[in-house]
């Protein structure tokens, strides 16, 4: 984080990223000072409402973050910044976008948690769009030429009004990942798996041990014996009315519906209290790690891993045959996972897998025929793309051994 006294004081001539959050009602014209450096601008967590027009002048800038702002609607001048990749505006009070806002580079554009009645029709001339996320708006419908966005690979619309299917999305060549719950076309009941419901008071949170986008997963105990639950236990508690991926409430109804399965981790117990919303897991055993590292903004959509990490072939043989075997399952209860990737997924040293985090899923069994056979092979291209990483992680360790 920079300070403002930092940027006026000339300190910052250079640098390739701008982070500041200093209640700002307005840009600092010094920023313009940066215009033969900056990349990477990020404003969020400030009082602005507007960008000034010479923001254009930031020839170099490839991303601007500003959530948490006053923002009405999208500043036009973003779509003067030529070379504008990567926009972020999560949780401002943006109700219109014109189509001269959209750069003609943008392949990734963030717009959660807004108030947007419609997409500009505009948008389906961005060609190069990849990643595209506009859940909790109040969309009612989206535009046809987003079909002409034939890079588009992960796409979040949940928690929006949308009343039928946007079939024409769902032929897109690249669209692997996406999240669709929490519309009128995609809300009905389904019978399914589930588990008991406990009180948020008999138990004891203690150490976290996670947190994502939808909640806080700690280590807890009882606070009395227990018969049908193990002592320690995983309680992901969920947060806020709507993440990036859709409403809390609809990651816990698809979780709840997919049932058991070896490889996924498994559902004890929920909490469904006014002030509450919680559920209860298997804890995962501690020599569990990380498969994948989340995509980066230079990977977009895809995977990152550590430098020098590698798999061996049986090791990627076993976590394909897994995870195969999750997507089958996952399918057959009409669950489509949305975030069907390596960082979600956990192993050990003999290649056991176990995924998780549902915040993505849409329950489909509500469509027709035609469009669930289009989400399972929506989804198959997020398997192929979770396999295809496996394999180059075989080859950076062949690489290695030469």
């Amino acid at each position: 984080m920079h300070t403002l006294a930092q940027l006026k004081s000339g300190e910052l001539v250079g640098v390739k990223r701008l982070q500041i959050s200093a209640n700002l009602t307005s840009l600092p014209a010094e920023i313009l000072s940066l215009a033969d450096s900056l990349e990477i601008l990020d404003v969020s967590n400030n009082q602005l409402c507007s960008l000034p027009d010479e923001l254009s002048q930031l020839k170099k800038l490839k991303i601007i973050f500003a959530s948490n702002n006053r923002f009405r609607s999208l500043p036009e001048v973003l779509g003067q910044c030529e070379n504008l990749e990567m926009i972020g505006f999560k949780s401002n009070q943006i109700t219109q976008i014109c189509g001269s806002a959209l750069p003609p580079k943008l392949r990734w554009l963030t717009l959660t948690d807004n108030r947007l009645d419609a997409l500009p029709d505009a948008i389906g001339q961005r060609s190069q769009l990849q990643k595209l996320l506009v859940a909790g708006n109040r969309l009612q419908q989206l535009p046809l030429s987003l079909a002409h966005c034939t890079h588009l690979e992960l796409l979040r619309i949940s928690a929006n009004q949308l009343k039928q299917c946007p079939e024409h999305i769902l032929d897109l060549p690249k669209l692997a990942w996406l999240a669709f719950a929490g519309n009128p076309f995609s809300t009905a009941d389904s019978d399914g798996p589930s588990v008991p419901f406990v009180a948020s008071s008999s138990y004891t949170l203690h150490r976290v041990l996670g947190q994502g986008a939808s909640g806080v997963i700690s280590r807890a105990t009882w606070n009395a014996p227990q018969q049908d639950f193990p002592h320690e236990v995983a309680v992901k508690v969920f947060k806020g009315q709507v993440t990036s991926d859709g409403y809390p409430r609809d990651e816990l109804r698809a979780c709840l519906k997919v049932g058991d399965h070896p490889n996924l981790v498994k559902s004890l117990a929920q909490v469904n209290e006014a002030d509450c919303l919680a559920l209860i897991m298997s804890l995962i055993p501690p020599n569990y790690k990380n498969l994948g590292l989340p995509p980066s903004l230079s990977s977009c959509t895809r995977d990152t891993f550590p430098a020098n990490f590698s798999l061996s072939t049986a090791q990627v043989s076993k976590i394909t045959a897994q995870i195969t075997a999750v997507f089958e399952h996952l399918h057959a209860q009409q669950v489509c996972h949305g975030d069907l990737y390596a960082h979600n997924t956990l192993f050990d040293e003999a290649a056991n897998i176990l995924f998780g985090d549902f915040g993505a899923a849409s329950m489909y069994h509500m469509l027709s025929k035609a469009q669930q056979e289009k989400i399972r092979a929506i989804e198959r291209r997020a398997l192929g793309h979770f396999i295809d990483d496996l394999q180059s992680l075989c080859a950076v360790k062949s690489v290695a051994a030469i």
